[in-house]
């Protein structure tokens, strides 16, 4: 069952990656509104 822990892990991955992604670019958009 290696593969099961495998898949777990990319797909974890990948959605910290999408979710930092979408965090940085909301940081971006509201410094871009102050200023």
């Amino acid at each position: 069952m290696w593969y099961f822990s495998w898949i777990l892990g990319v797909s974890f991955a990948c959605c910290f990656a999408i979710l930092n992604a979408l965090w940085l670019e909301l940081e971006h958009s509201d410094t871009d509104d102050k200023q």
